[in-house]
Order: C-alpha cells, then structure tokens, then sequence
C-alpha cells in the first residue's frame, strides 16, 4: 500500500490537463527524448517507422494513453493505496520484452515531458507525485506479465 494525497493526485492531473493542451508538441518532446536515451526503443513502437511525426495519431494517441494511465495510476494510489494493470497491458510489454531499464528511460522522458508542459508550475512535489504514479504503473505493468 502507497500512501498518496488528494493534492499529490491533483498535481498529477493538473500536469496531465498541461499535457493535454498540447499533445502534437509534448508528444514529440516525449518520444524524442525516448529516443535519444534509447535509439533501439524505435523498434518497440511501430508508428515510429518513419521518425517522431507530430501528425501522426498514432504516436499522439499512443503518448495520450500513457500519460493517461499515469493518471490514472495516481487517482488508484489515492483511492486504495495500489495500481491494478490490465493483463493486455501486460501481455504487451512482455510481448516485446519490455526491461526494466526501458521502463526508467519511458519514466525520464516522461517527466521531462511533464516539467515542459507545466512550465514554472514544476516543482518537486509535482515530480515526487508524478514519478510514484508511473513507478507503481509500471510495477503493476510487470506484475500482469
């Protein structure tokens, strides 16, 4: 059991309604970090065949689903302490063999992402919260195995 706060969650959704604001541009952000960190993680996304493309749904549709469910981690951690995974979720990133060292290059990309969105609302609080959501997702991520 995590403990997480109302206000620890609604600095997650706040930072996730930034992200919203602009998913063509923080999207970009966040896979080109990925991949900067990691070159061979093109391999594991599809849509990133031919490059980071803004206009590409597939690629805005796949960081909004993310970062949704990292949201959705932290409203789990507020209401009961824990995060559930879909098995299909699971299947997926073990499908593809998903190692724990892609989950920390996903996770910096993510928070840099977020810390661009927000701007100079970050702060440490901000990123304490959104990295406890995307642990305890991940962990349920590798728990649905």
């Amino acid at each position: 059991m995590v403990a997480f706060s109302d206000k620890q969650e609604a600095l997650v959704n706040g930072a996730y309604e930034a992200f919203k604001a602009n998913i063509p541009k923080y999207s970009v952000v966040f896979y080109t970090t990925i991949l900067e960190k990691a070159p061979a993680a093109k391999n594991l996304f599809s849509f990133l065949a031919n490059g980071v493309d803004a206009t590409n749904p597939k690629l805005t549709g796949h960081a909004e689903k993310l970062f949704g469910l990292v949201r959705d981690s932290a409203a789990q951690l507020r209401a009961s302490g824990g995060v559930v995974a879909d098995a299909a979720l699971g299947a997926v990133h073990s499908q593809k063999a998903v190692n724990d060292a892609q989950f920390v290059v996903v996770k910096e990309a993510l928070v840099k992402t977020l810390k661009e969105a927000v701007g100079d609302k970050w702060s440490d609080e901000l990123g304490t919260a959104v990295e406890l959501a995307y642990d305890e997702l991940a962990a349920a991520i590798k728990k649905a195995y």
